[in-house]
């Protein structure tokens, strides 16, 4: 029998969509975020709430071996007018660790998860284009 994939060990496609409805949620109301960046601040509305939990279920479910389903742009055109700092990536790198923490998430498939997220420190971090 084949090793599961972290998405099969998260739960799937409901059990991610539930961590994300909470981290999503987190995020919205994070004061340092909100303060620190306007482009952040900006997309931090409740218009963008849901088709921003959308993407991020998406592309959490793509990146962690379920199936290929997010439409989204890559990271860094996602990211690139924001202007992200190290700082700010820890910050949310911070919400999204407490959330896999508050939903159950066993350490182990918290820090393979949280692998991925570093593995893309690269492509959010930088200068707004």
């Amino acid at each position: 029998m084949s090793e599961q994939s972290l998405y099969e060990r998260l739960g799937g496609a409901y059990a991610i969509s539930g961590a994300v409805d909470v981290l999503i949620d987190r995020l919205h109301v994070n004061q340092t975020l909100n303060n620190m960046n306007q482009g952040v601040k900006d997309f931090h509305v409740e218009p963008y709430k849901a088709g921003y939990k959308f993407m991020v279920t998406a592309w959490s479910i793509e990146v962690t071996g379920g199936p290929k389903c997010y439409i989204g742009r890559d990271m860094f055109e996602a990211h690139k007018n924001l202007g992200l700092s190290e700082y700010e990536f820890d910050v949310t790198a911070h919400e999204i660790r407490n959330t896999l923490y508050s939903v159950g998430v066993p350490p182990a498939e918290t820090n393979e998860f949280m692998d991925i997220i570093e593995s893309y420190r690269g492509m959010v971090v930088g200068k707004a284009a």
